[in-house]
């Protein structure tokens, strides 16, 4: 039973790839991660970000530092307070935290949405490199090969002269960097 399973598997894997021959499919693969650590604005746009970040940090710590000294003086000064205004600081407190669990949760937003206001142009001229290496050599489909511990690549097996990531980084007028084609994938 188990032999007849492995046998008609067999079959359908050589069907279809007898098809995909016939058909004309050409399969090439790429790592856009790779491609976009080679370009030169790879280096510009993790300083932008760090920029971006530092100053979200800055202000973040000054929120957080002026927070801590009226804490600190809250716990100086409740035992002399008046409950009313013992509660009214206290419900300044939990407001003044929340403000600053707010920014936190912007801060990261802001982040990413300038991460990706950064990277779109350089994915948009990493697709048209694609887009031209796969016309020039005959390719019906291009996939991306990711990175294996991020969960995103995608091919199980795919022959080394298949993977187009220098003959894209040479679209993008990037000298390719001698590496193994191992790293690439």
């Amino acid at each position: 039973m188990k032999t007849r399973w492995i046998f008609i598997l067999a079959f359908l894997a050589a069907a279809w790839s007898a098809e995909a021959q016939v058909s004309g499919v050409k399969i090439g693969y790429t790592n856009a991660e790779f491609i976009l650590s080679n370009m030169p604005e790879a280096k510009q746009i993790e300083s932008q970000l760090k920029d971006h970040e530092a100053q979200l940090s800055k202000q973040l710590e000054a929120k957080s530092k002026d927070f801590q000294a009226k804490v600190d003086e809250y716990q100086r000064n409740m035992e002399n307070m008046i409950p009313e205004v013992r509660a009214d600081k206290e419900q300044d407190l939990r407001t003044q935290q929340q403000s600053i669990q707010k920014f936190q949760q912007d801060a990261q937003a802001s982040l990413q949405r300038k991460q990706a206001e950064l990277l779109q142009p350089v994915f948009d001229k990493i697709q048209v490199a694609i887009d031209a290496v796969a016309k020039a050599n005959g390719y019906t489909h291009i996939l991306n090969s990711g990175q294996p511990d991020a969960g995103l690549n995608i091919i199980l097996y795919a022959r080394d002269e298949d993977n187009v990531s220098d003959l894209v980084l040479k679209e993008l007028g990037i000298t390719p960097p001698p590496a193994p084609a191992e790293e690439q994938k």
